[in-house]
């Protein structure tokens, strides 16, 4: 992060004073992320300048790594021959995202300048969906004939163009279907003369170009690899995805969960301009005001038994408060074992019955000391027993809710990041104040 800072105060220090030849040098020493992440403090006419100084490869590197609203904001202030140049001399995969960020006219304008082999790769891998492992894959990667010798291999690999990119040898049949793996490590241990499909492990751990990403970053962390290929149905090599690209999934997507259970859009930025996210904050707060309007509707129902014991008024945002934490606590443990994969259908009943014992049991405990602080504060005995009863029956409430939803929403293949308090709160809202007002107002003439 120091780093960062200073590069940041170099660059804004040079292009004040007009040291163009200087800044080419210091940017010519700087990382991609360092420069990314200072452009994006820039404005648009001084990141322009600072970005056509970058050499074409080290432009495209920069490019990756720039946030969706400074690389829009860059890209439209460069010509489409310039960006389709820089876009050329990038990995396919990289080149994919950004132009998957364009708007659909700038894309294709830039589409057609760029030489017709890079295009059609690019096109091809942003036919595939959104998010799955054809879309984030690299066609590049280095595979050789299981007839091959390790001699000729290491030749094959010394020879490659993206063998500075590969971690794995492939190895193929005569249909490029994949028959196996061999590390590098082994490949340069192995005697020359040995042939490939010898040395080769034949259990090789794939995905399909539909696999979800979030999948695929699952895959890679739990068979702790460094690479994993895509083939099509007839496990013909496709591609592969690295690591690094597993990185970002793993950041994007734990972002996203954390923005939408915060009831935000999953995709903003804390540099985004207001016109950006004016939209997408305005239909969480609609939502949010419409679930409200549903729980003061539930309050209606008991209108007179609150005129006539007022103090019924002073005790309902404890039982929403405690109901609302209790369907956070257990939604957040439930989505985050969705997102890990541990969540399956075999052990939904052994999570649901924990989570109801702990609301039971944390329910009756708080229930217990909010009757007794109610007692001493009020000195109603039946209004404080009431109290505890509404907030143990909210928190077993809570417990299922907080649990099923997210089951739910993954069911119908939906975010179930998007069960955040927004929505699952609702429920315990709801349930808090029907069961302490209605138990409150069955029981009412005992406690006037």
């Amino acid at each position: 992060m120091e780093e960062t800072l200073r590069l940041g105060e170099t660059i804004k220090d040079l292009l004040e004073e007009d040291h163009r030849e200087q800044l080419a040098g210091v940017l010519e020493e700087a990382h991609p992320a360092d420069v990314a992440r200072t452009l994006r403090e820039l404005p648009v006419e001084q990141q322009t300048t600072v970005f056509r100084l970058l050499s074409r490869e080290q432009a495209g590197s920069v490019l990756h790594e720039m946030d969706d609203q400074t690389l829009l904001g860059l890209v439209r202030a460069l010509d489409e021959v310039e960006l389709s140049g820089i876009l050329e001399g990038m990995p396919a995969d990289n080149a994919a995202q950004v132009v998957d960020e364009l708007p659909e006219e700038q894309a294709e304008k830039v589409l057609d300048l760029m030489k017709e082999e890079k295009s059609e790769e690019v096109q091809e891998l942003l036919e595939y969906g959104e998010k799955t492992a054809g879309r984030i894959m690299s066609p590049e990667f280095v595979a050789v004939h299981e007839e091959m010798s390790v001699a000729q291999a290491l030749d094959h690999v010394r020879k490659a163009a993206s063998a500075e990119q590969a971690f794995y040898l492939y190895v193929v049949d005569d249909h490029d279907h994949l028959v196996g793996v061999v590390p590098f490590r082994r490949l340069i241990t192995a005697d020359p003369a040995t042939p490939i499909r010898l040395i080769r492990h034949e259990e090789v751990v794939s995905v399909t170009p539909e696999t979800d990403q979030e999948e695929v970053a699952r895959i890679v962390a739990k068979y702790n690899l460094l690479a994993v290929p895509v083939v099509d149905e007839g496990r013909r090599l496709l591609g592969t995805v690295t690591v690094d690209d597993v990185i970002d999934v793993i950041q994007q997507e734990a972002t996203e969960d954390i923005q939408r259970f915060g009831g935000v859009a999953g995709d903003e930025t804390v540099l985004d301009p207001p016109n950006a996210v004016f939209t997408k904050r305005l239909v969480w707060r609609l939502i949010n005001l419409a679930t409200a309007i549903l729980a003061a509707s539930v309050i209606g129902l008991f209108e007179s038994s609150i005129q006539t014991l007022a103090t019924l008024a002073v005790f309902m945002p404890i039982v929403a408060s405690m109901g609302g934490i209790g369907t956070t606590q257990t939604a957040t443990v439930v989505v985050r074992g969705i997102a890990l994969g541990d969540m399956t259908m075999s052990v939904v009943w052994r999570v649901l019955r924990k989570e109801l014992l702990l609301g039971l049991t944390t329910g009756a405990a708080n229930g217990v000391v909010m009757a007794a602080i109610a007692y001493l504060w009020k000195g109603q005995f039946l209004l404080s027993v009431i109290l505890g009863v509404a907030l143990t029956l909210n928190m077993v409430v809570a417990a299922v809710v907080g649990t099923l939803v997210p089951l739910a929403l993954k069911a119908f293949r939906l975010d179930p990041a998007i069960a955040s308090s927004v929505i699952i709160t609702t429920f315990t809202d709801v349930f808090g104040f029907f069961s302490f007002l209605g138990l409150a107002t069955l029981l009412i003439n005992f406690l006037l």
